[in-house]
C-alpha cells in the first residue's frame, strides 16, 4: 500500500523550516566573510559562502538593506548574550574596572562588524538603527552602574557614553595600535576621570 502524501500542513511547515534555514545561512555567512577580514562582501561571495545560489539570496532578501537588518539584529543578540550585567551595589572603583573590562571584551568581539559597519553606516537607514540601539543599551548600562555618580548630569552620560562607543575604541586599536590591554587601561583611566575627577 502506498504511503500517505504529506498533509499540506505539513509541507508548508517544511517549507517554513527550510526557508528560515537558508535565511540564517545567508545571516551567518555575511557576518563570517566581514570576521574574517571582507569588510565589504558581494552578493555572490555571501550566496557562495552560505552555500545558495544569488537568486535564493534575492529571494530571501529584497536587497542588501534588509540583509543588514539581519545581520544587525543577530549582532544585536550577539552581544545581549555576551553581556554579563555589573553589580550596581559594588565600590565605585570596582564597577568601572568591571564596567571597563566588559566594555573592552565586547568591543573586540564586534570588532570586524562595527568597521565594516562604519563603511556603509553614513548610506545605510537598517545599520544606522542598530548604532542607535547599540548607543541605548550603553546608556542603559551607564544610568544603571553609575546612577548616583551621574544624578542628572547629562553631559556626563554623554562623555561616558562616547568614551564606551566603538568610534573610540577604533581609535585606539586601529590608528593608535593600542593592544587590548592598554587600550582598556586608557578606557578605565578615562572613565574614573569622568566620574571621580581623578586620574
Amino acid at each position: 500500500m502506498p504511503a500517505a502524501s504529506p498533509r499540506p500542513s505539513q509541507r508548508i511547515d517544511g517549507r517554513t523550516a527550510r526557508s528560515e534555514r537558508t535565511r540564517a545561512a545567508i545571516v551567518e555567512a555575511h557576518l563570517r566573510l566581514i570576521r574574517e577580514g571582507d569588510l565589504r562582501p558581494t552578493a555572490d561571495r555571501i550566496a557562495k559562502h552560505a552555500g545558495v545560489s544569488l537568486r535564493a539570496l534575492w529571494s530571501h532578501f529584497a536587497d542588501m538593506e534588509a540583509l543588514f537588518a539581519a545581520s544587525g539584529k543577530l549582532v544585536l543578540e550577539e552581544r545581549d548574550e555576551a553581556h554579563e550585567p555589573v553589580p550596581a551595589d559594588l565600590p565605585l572603583e570596582r564597577r568601572i574596572e568591571a564596567y571597563c573590562h566588559q566594555r573592552a571584551r565586547l568591543l573586540e568581539q564586534v570588532a570586524p562588524v562595527a568597521k565594516a559597519s562604519s563603511l556603509k553606516e553614513p548610506f545605510s537607514p537598517a545599520l544606522q538603527t542598530y548604532r542607535n540601539a547599540h548607543i541605548d543599551r550603553v546608556q542603559d548600562e551607564l544610568r544603571t552602574l553609575f546612577g548616583r555618580e551621574i544624578g542628572g548630569d547629562e553631559h556626563l552620560l554623554n562623555a561616558l557614553t562616547a568614551i564606551s562607543m566603538w568610534p573610540t575604541w577604533g581609535t585606539l586599536r586601529d590608528a593608535m595600535g593600542l593592544d587590548p590591554d592598554a587600550a582598556r587601561l586608557a578606557l578605565t583611566r578615562t572613565v574614573r576621570a569622568l566620574l571621580t575627577g581623578r586620574d
